[in-house]
């Protein structure tokens, strides 16, 4: 579920290696984490909306004593809507322009936000508030390595993807299977393969800033994949850590 215009080439002149110190550089990542944290602050308050407002809750979830048992019809649509939204894109959108991923990235935190909710009523909001701090800190942490390193992550960031396929595999038969220990295992990979993705996908935006010679089409393009790629990250990550540490009401 996150694996949108990823691969740049990685071939960058020698006169560049030290990119930390590019101001044009850091203008186009500091657009990127931009967006990333307007879509996390649209998704807090969809979350907090559709969890804490009866009238949309209700909608969307089967609430007894106070308790989440159920989704809605409406519920399980929004719960898998960026799936599909995200399937589409990648046959559809063979050509973005700025306009249609921006489109596409709103559109997907939005839905992706409704349905956090869930985790509002699953969880308590002590652990929530807890669990999203922690995961800001490494989120900042791991991005900041991507953009610092000298290390090319290619390799490592191919076997990222690897288990990101083996993981979501794993995910669609634990919902079927219900294995005992399968959540506990299959969360656990989940921080480790996102956090390496994190890094990964922050030198990636590095290169491709490089690649696109200042098209400000393709930079735009770059700055709404790349946020979107940031912003799943992020969001995964507070999960996979959530139903671990979590305390559930």
């Amino acid at each position: 579920m996150n694996d949108l215009n990823r691969g740049y080439a990685r071939s960058i002149p020698a006169d560049r290696a030290d990119m930390s110190v590019d101001a044009g550089l850091r203008s186009f990542m500091l657009g990127v984490y931009n967006k990333v944290a307007l879509g996390l602050l649209l998704s807090a308050g969809l979350a907090f909306l559709t969890s804490a407002y009866p009238p949309v809750a209700n909608q969307l979830y089967v609430i007894e004593g106070g308790r989440l048992v159920g989704f809605t019809l409406l519920g399980t649509v929004i719960r898998f809507a960026p799936i599909v939204m995200m399937f589409v894109a990648m046959f559809a959108m063979r050509n973005p322009t700025a306009r249609s991923s921006g489109a596409l990235y709103w559109a997907l935190v939005a839905s992706i936000g409704a349905g956090l909710g869930v985790w509002l009523l699953a969880y308590t909001g002590a652990s929530v508030a807890q669990t999203f701090l922690i995961t800001a800190i490494a989120f900042g942490g791991l991005s900041l390595f991507g953009y610092t390193t000298k290390r090319d992550l290619t390799g490592f960031g191919s076997f990222l993807l690897m288990g990101l396929i083996g993981l979501v595999l794993a995910s669609l038969a634990q919902m079927f299977l219900h294995l005992p220990g399968l959540s506990f295992i299959i969360s656990i990979l989940g921080v480790f393969i996102f956090a390496g993705l994190t890094a990964y996908d922050t030198q990636n935006l590095k290169m491709a800033y490089y690649q696109m010679g200042g098209d400000r089409q393709s930079m735009a393009v770059a700055t709404n994949y790349g946020a979107l790629n940031l912003y799943l990250n992020f969001i995964n990550l507070f999960q996979f850590l959530l139903s671990i540490f979590g305390s559930r009401r």
